[in-house]
């Protein structure tokens, strides 16, 4: 355990990077990501990219104590408006996928819920 760092803290961190890491990945390749953009939504390439920039905002939010509370919560609703995106993958998956990435793809579902989980706790570590 990192000196000084509380699970919750930790929790908070490991979803700022994880946010980070995603966030970047709508920029550096956004396809994957409009591939799984639900197909009633116009302009893919424009909500990939403002998600994007959603999920930097939300990372940098959470890294400090003064906008924790606000990004934590902002956070928690950005991971439900995603969850569209997430059943696409699996639909598609489910269709065309090999069996591996279709049982990666539906476990992925359940496990939004630790994460939102995870952001609401954040936002109450906020000031």
């Amino acid at each position: 355990m990192l000196r000084g760092m509380t699970s919750r803290s930790r929790s908070t961190t490991g979803l700022a990077v994880l946010f980070g890491v995603l966030g970047s990945l709508h920029f550096v390749k956004p396809e994957p990501f409009e591939q799984i953009v639900p197909r009633a939504l116009p302009r893919k390439k424009e909500l990939v990219y403002a998600s994007g920039v959603a999920e930097l905002a939300c990372a940098a939010g959470l890294l400090h104590p003064r906008t924790r509370r606000a990004a934590g919560l902002v956070s928690a609703a950005l991971l439900v408006a995603i969850f569209p995106a997430n059943v696409q993958m699996a639909m598609d998956l489910n269709r065309k996928g090999s069996p591996t990435a279709r049982a990666i793809a539906f476990a992925r579902l359940p496990l939004q819920l630790p994460l939102i989980r995870a952001a609401l706790r954040a936002s109450r570590e906020g000031r």
